[in-house]
């Protein structure tokens, strides 16, 4: 009897069911089943092609009373369907996964004839099989995660060279132009970059004065966006245009964000002596070209480092006023010319360091180990850091106990939670609840997120590879 044949055409039909619920997944299901459902097309292919298998007659009939358990899904209704679709799909991927585990540990039991292994070498491989979430955690953190001292002194260290070179080239070029010391900000100097020194931030103060500039916040503008915030030109019956060094970047009225960067791309970037500075710096310095940012791309001239990471170096002008920092970064506000980036960042780390000096927790270190698996995996690499640390912020005010022994209940909770957050397409900012932090975020993105996320809540160690 042809067995192939038959099953070929059954799976046809299967196919057609599956193809169907496919391509009605997200309307009925959502974010989440559209995911589960995809897990489960591939464990009921499967299952078929398993029953169809010549096989011993006592596991016939428990293969082929597990695929019709799957199937009898098929014809539920979408609540029940869902429901199903979890317990069944999860059941099969955690089978799976240990019996990935189990053979894992079996290859690297089992050496070849020609070449036997070190019993000590034996060892330490079968140790690894047998490592807790909580050890997998660390070694993740120390081998992937954290930068070695050397790179971190190094990116600094050119930061701060850039920095000295372009302030003083302004004040040479342009002594009337009003700004504060400059320096370096970001990720690089917080601690909180990981994987590569690849990236900082240069921040140029701009100085208003007072009397004639007032700062509007997004609620009370006409964007009424909560980070799009303006600046406002004032007391203009008393002192005319022309009186402040910035009015020449006036827009209706307002200091215009997008003429203020374009000012500086030509007076720096396009105008700089880059090959000058670049042999100062005994590296190569070149501007970044065609967008709408001020970036510098620094590499190391010497051919024995021809192999590490490029440094990009961001140019930010400011506007600072107590606690409020405003960036000047039209990619951020664009359509709107005069709007005024309100960063959070300062609020955010200064929240999460105040939370760890408190109880001695391990927040920042989540979170630096969340932002590697985003950066390291493709599925989840549209994940900005943002996200990421509202997500812990969030969970902070719920969760007391942030000892660095929790680290692995606290990593499973965090993929729980942001399967949630993914699949209602919402995580509000924590200091501006009215901003979602994942409007920017296409479906194709949030279904590649969610199907990556579903699974490693079985088996974490698809993220930490």
């Amino acid at each position: 009897m042809n067995f192939q044949g038959s099953r070929r055409r059954g799976e046809d039909g299967i196919a057609m069911v599956i193809d169907f619920l496919l391509s009605n997944a997200r309307l009925v299901l959502g974010v989440g089943g559209a995911a589960l459902l995809g897990i489960a097309t591939l464990a009921v292919k499967r299952l078929i092609e398993r029953a169809g298998r010549a096989a011993e007659d006592e596991k016939v009939e428990q293969k082929m009373a597990e695929s019709w358990e799957e199937l009898s899904l098929v014809s539920a209704s979408p609540t029940l369907l869902r429901r199903g679709l979890e317990g069944v799909v999860l059941k099969h991927v955690s089978t799976a996964t240990k019996q990935q585990k189990a053979d894992l540990c079996q290859n690297l039991d089992v050496s070849s004839p020609e070449v036997q292994p070190k019993p000590e070498a034996k060892s330490k491989r079968s140790q690894l099989c047998v490592l807790t979430l909580q050890d997998r955690l660390q070694q993740y953190y120390s081998s992937r995660v954290v930068l070695a001292p050397h790179e971190v002194k190094r990116a600094q260290s050119l930061a701060l060279d850039i920095c000295t070179e372009i302030q003083g080239f302004l004040h040479s070029r342009h002594p009337d132009m009003p700004l504060g010391e400059m320096s370096i900000g970001g990720s690089l100097l917080d601690d909180l970059q990981v994987v590569n020194a690849d990236h900082a931030c240069l921040l140029v103060p701009l100085q208003l004065e007072p009397s004639l500039w007032r700062l509007i916040p997004g609620e009370e503008t006409l964007l009424t966006h909560p980070l799009h915030w303006m600046v406002r030109r004032i007391n203009l019956e008393y002192f005319p245009r022309g009186r402040s060094y910035w009015d020449r970047y006036l827009v209706g009225g307002y200091l215009s964000a997008e003429a203020v960067v374009n000012m500086f791309s030509k007076a720096v970037m396009e105008t700089a002596n880059w090959p000058s500075i670049s042999g100062t710096l005994d590296c190569l310095v070149r501007p970044v070209l065609g967008g709408p940012y001020l970036k510098l791309e620094i590499r190391p001239e010497s051919e024995t480092e021809s192999s590490d990471q490029p440094l990009f170096i961001s140019m930010l002008p400011v506007l600072m006023e107590g606690n409020v920092v405003l960036t000047a970064q039209p990619e951020l506000t664009s359509p709107w010319v005069n709007a005024w980036h309100l960063s959070l960042y300062p609020w955010e780390t200064q929240r999460l360091a105040q939370l760890d000096t408190a109880d001695d927790g391990c927040r920042r270190l989540m979170l630096k180990i969340l932002k590697a698996v985003c950066k390291l995996s493709p599925s989840l690499r549209h994940l900005q850091a943002a996200p990421l640390t509202n997500l812990i912020l969030h969970l902070s005010d719920r969760e007391s106990n942030w000892v660095k022994n929790s680290l692995d209940v606290r990593f499973q909770q965090c993929i729980t939670e942001l399967i949630g957050h993914l699949e209602q397409e919402t995580l509000h900012s924590y200091f501006k609840p009215a901003v979602n932090l994942l409007s920017g975020l296409s479906e194709d993105q949030v279904d590649q997120m969610g199907f990556m996320l579903y699974c490693a809540v079985s088996d974490p160690d698809i993220l930490l590879i």
